[in-house]
Formats: C-alpha cells, structure tokens, sequence
C-alpha cells in the first residue's frame, strides 16, 4: 500500500479544504480523481505529496507517516506535476533538466533520452521561456522521467496537451505503471484517463466517494 488516508483534514486560514478524507492506493496503479474546480482534487496531491500539512486524522504516503514524519524526504520520493512548472525560464529545456538532476543527485545521463521520449529532443536547446504551454507540460513530465520517482502525481494532466500529445501520455501512464509506479492524476475531463485507469474516486465537498 502506498497511501492511507483516514479521516484527513486539511485546513487553510480556517477553511477546510480536505473534510475527512478516507482513501487507500495500492502499488503499481493507476487512481484518477474526478470532480468539480473546487472540490479538494489538487488538495489531495499536495497533501500526498507533502507540499501541504495535515491537520488531523491520519496518514501515511511511502511509508512516511504525514503527522510525524518528515515531509522534507516524501517530497523527494514523488513526483509533482502541477498546473505551473518550476523550471528556469532563462534557461534551456536540457539545462533545466541537468540542474534539477544535480540538484537531486539524478543520472543527467538520462536527461537527454528523457527529452527524446518527450518529443522534446528538437528543443532541447530551446530557452524554456520560447516552448509552447503543452511543450512545458511535456517538459515537466520530461523531469519526471529523468527522477523516476515511486509515486506520481499528476494535476490535470492533458491540460495544454494536443490530441498527439494525449496520446502519447496515455502510452506513457500505462508504461510507467507497468513499471511498478504509482500514478494518482486528478482530472476534471477524465473521459480519456478512465480508460486506462483501474480505479475512478470522486470528490465533493473536500471528501472522496468511492463508487
């Protein structure tokens, strides 16, 4: 099992953006969270991925307890691909590649066959700052790559993706799962993802349904 949640509550400034949520993930899967703007998705990935505290209930994402362990070391065992990138504008796609992998004591071996997979390898010398939105996504799901981290955790992602490029990140989720990954991806339009996934949770109101 690489998630348990139990009753989580994650509040900001008062508000709760996660009511008690209950929700397992097994290894090697493929989850998609399904719901309207605003009904706790992109909260549950920065909670699975340390990027935001629990309040209460219980929890635990790699084997990293989310009251008591540290957050500092989940957030180097996944993966985050959010609506933004972090990558240096200034900078290339490959140099922003070979940075976060020195950064994160990655092979930068990988980062050229990374950006290849991509579609990227063309624009590998390109200023990030020049690369279409959907070449940023790709870009980020490039880094991804290149880290291999154990859990995935993917914010809408065919957001700025053209029809090729959803095609080829459908290949790409069920490779990375036949790996032994653990993909969770949120999506408002999850037509396309349900497809491949396993497992289809709903959100509402900060909670999971389950169907």
């Amino acid at each position: 099992m690489v998630v348990r949640l139990a009753n989580a509550v994650v509040m900001s400034k008062g508000f709760p953006l996660l009511s008690g949520v209950d929700l397992t993930v097994d290894r090697a899967t493929l989850t998609v969270v399904t719901g309207a703007n605003g009904a706790g998705k992109t909260s549950l990935l920065r909670l699975l991925g340390g990027l935001d505290a629990l309040t209460s209930g219980a929890g635990d994402v790699a084997g990293i307890d989310l009251l008591s362990g540290d957050r500092r070391l989940l957030r180097r065992r996944v993966g985050w691909l959010g609506h933004e990138g972090s990558f240096y504008a200034d900078l290339s796609a490959y140099e922003n590649l070979v940075f976060a992998a020195r950064v994160l004591a990655r092979p930068v071996s990988d980062v050229d066959a990374a950006l290849e997979r991509v579609g990227l390898g063309h624009r590998a010398t390109t200023t990030t700052k020049w690369l279409s939105a959907g070449q940023r996504r790709r870009l980020g799901i490039a880094w991804l790559l290149v880290r291999r981290p154990e859990l995935w955790l993917l914010d809408e992602p065919y957001a700025s993706l053209d029809d090729a490029g959803r095609a080829f990140f459908d290949q790409l989720l069920a490779d990375v799962v036949a790996g032994g990954a653990t993909v969770v991806i949120s999506a408002h339009d999850p037509l396309r993802s349900i497809d491949l996934a396993p497992r289809t949770v709903h959100m509402a109101g900060g909670r999971v349904r389950v169907p």
